[in-house]
């Protein structure tokens, strides 16, 4: 290496000095995979759980430094292509099938990019990354319907659980809702016996005590509010001593009325 000239008219002496021309403003592509035209397999990788993925993917690419790239490296292009390729079977080996497939393309994408680049950079190759784009991460396509057959039955599963979590979890809050009701219920009962029994105890002991001091008075007291609590609902007709116990001053009657009504129920029945 002799120089780096600069864009315009340059002398290179020749035989003593041989020039080479590298276009360093434009950007070069490496498509890897089976989808764009890379070579058959190399875009089969293994994932960590044991699973195979075909990743088509590109890396976009340009040169920052011509004397690295001439004097360092013999086949940019290749050179390249083999270390997209290892940066991102090691990337897919860390990683598990779905997360792949679904949510993690751009963390893989940046990661591969900054990887690539710290590896062109180790050779001091010259080269810069500009971008890698990761088009299809998609199942092998012999195994593909069974693939998407275990994806169907995973999201069925999935579905499955989170319908017995919700049911789980009301059932449970039911049961705890009735437990929480019937020992509320409990408790009142509880303390509704407990007080209706203080309050029967309390008026024992002021009875006993009025006994105590008024026996007779209190003995007629308690007779008279035993017969009233006895014969108070009863239907019940009090004669006095007066009329004699052979009835005589009690004039009796037929209560026709009531018969006459009585009958005809009866017969309005029958018919």
């Amino acid at each position: 290496y002799y120089a780096t000239g600069s864009p315009g008219l340059n002398f290179a002496p020749w035989p003593v000095v041989s020039a080479e021309v590298v276009n360093v403003t434009s950007e070069r592509t490496e498509n890897i995979g089976g989808g764009r035209g890379g070579a058959g397999g190399d875009g089969l990788m293994l994932t960590t759980d044991a699973n195979i993925v075909d990743i088509d993917f590109q890396v976009v690419w340009n040169i920052n430094d011509p004397a690295k790239l001439l004097f360092n490296i013999r086949d940019p292009q290749l050179t390249v292509q083999a270390v997209s390729e290892a940066v991102m079977r090691e990337i897919i080996a860390a990683s598990n099938l779905a997360p792949i497939l679904n949510r993690d393309r751009g963390i893989i994408a940046d990661t591969a990019r900054e990887n690539i680049q710290t590896t062109l950079d180790d050779y001091d190759s010259g080269v810069s990354v500009v971008r890698v784009n990761l088009d299809t991460a998609d199942p092998p396509t012999d195994v593909i319907d069974a693939f998407r057959e275990v994806q169907a039955a995973e999201q069925e599963r999935d579905r499955l659980q989170r319908q017995a979590d919700a049911y789980a979890n009301r059932v449970l809050a039911e049961a705890r809702g009735s437990g929480a009701q019937i020992i509320e219920e409990a408790e009142g009962y509880r303390a509704r016996v407990v007080n209706e029994a203080i309050g029967e105890a309390s008026r024992f002991i002021a009875v006993a005590q009025e006994f105590n001091e008024a026996p007779e008075v209190t003995q007629r007291r308690l007779y008279l509010e035993t017969v009233e609590r006895t014969l108070g609902d009863m239907d019940k007709i009090l004669l006095d001593e007066g009329l004699g116990n052979d009835g005589q001053g009690v004039l009796p009657y037929l209560p026709l009325n009531e018969l006459r009504r009585s009958g005809q129920s009866g017969t309005g029945g029958s018919n």
